[in-house]
């Protein structure tokens, strides 16, 4: 059951990308804009692929983990119900705002993440550069909604669903969406958050939602006067394919082996990006802390 409407949410999908790519195309060409490349698109394809397929191969697993524990849900649901799908579709935008702040903010884990940073345009398909390993671990933050009864083959469904929204809000066509950006994703909120200005770094992490933004103290809206500078904080990477995957791998390798003491070296793996024990560089809370202390003085 979970493919077919996997496969129908593809179906239905496909064409409504494939028509607002190449409206997108066309508008920026006639603007001279030029959001895109033929290389930066075939490399978001191609990190697309890459994920999908890991995807497939840890499905299985995903699949057996999750309905083992199902089998211990405190919470028995009505899946039929209008109520059962509202919950899942809140409690699982929940459960990606924490898996994507814990992408950012855990350098681990920012390794895996990063290639969905790493492009220096912005148009539809970087909605497709994926990361590429995220299905390896991605399921283990779904296990809470399976003791509290929501079924895995709904909550890959929901994913999907959300999926194909996180998608849509890549793009520079729309400027801003009234009272809409009071409470969803839109993309004025997540240009902000592809950006590699300071003010704007590990901000605004939801998927749909962009309270849990505003709840937990991530939320940051476009700055006017602050144009949006794409790619990754001070750091251009070669686009070879395997290294805008396991580039961030080799500069985390790096950094432990020049260290001396093994909890320096763990906390190059655990703390946030741009983390040092000498201070040489900085996380983006330290990065705007500067700011602000060079602004006041």
């Amino acid at each position: 059951m979970v493919d077919y409407v996997e496969k129908l949410i593809i179906f239905i999908s496909t064409p409504i990308y494939a028509l607002l790519i190449l409206g997108e195309i066309i508008l920026s060409n006639w603007h001279n804009r030029k959001l895109y490349t033929v290389g930066d698109t075939v490399q978001n394809v191609y990190l697309m692929l890459a994920n999908m397929g890991v995807d497939v191969l840890m499905r299985g697993i995903t699949l057996f983990v999750l309905l083992s524990f199902f089998d211990y849900r405190f919470v028995s649901w009505d899946t039929t119900s209008w109520y059962y799908w509202a919950l899942l579709f809140f409690a699982e935008d929940f459960i990606f705002y924490w898996i994507h702040r814990i992408d950012h903010i855990v350098r681990f884990f920012w390794a895996i993440h990063v290639t969905h940073h790493s492009s220096e345009n912005y148009n539809l398909t970087t909605g497709f550069r994926s990361s590429v390993f995220q299905p390896v671990y991605r399921f283990i933050w779904f296990i809470p909604l399976v003791f509290l009864g929501f079924k895995p083959f709904d909550i890959f469904i929901m994913y999907s669903i959300t999926q194909t929204y996180g998608i849509l809000v890549h793009t520079k066509a729309v400027y801003k969406l009234g009272f809409l950006e009071t409470f969803l994703v839109t993309p004025s909120h997540h240009r902000v958050h592809h950006a590699s200005n300071v003010e704007y770094l590990d901000k605004n992490m939801g998927m749909i939602l962009i309270v849990w933004d505003k709840l937990f103290g991530t939320f940051q809206a476009e700055i006017e006067g602050l144009p949006i500078q794409y790619g990754l904080y001070e750091k251009q990477i070669s686009q070879n394919p395997a290294n805008v995957i396991f580039h961030e791998w080799g500069a985390i390798y790096k950094d432990v082996r020049k260290t001396k003491g093994l909890k320096n070296k763990w906390l190059y793996i655990t703390k946030p990006p741009g983390w040092s024990h000498d201070g040489s560089t900085m996380t983006s809370t330290q990065l705007r802390k500067q700011i602000k202390h060079e602004q006041n003085n």
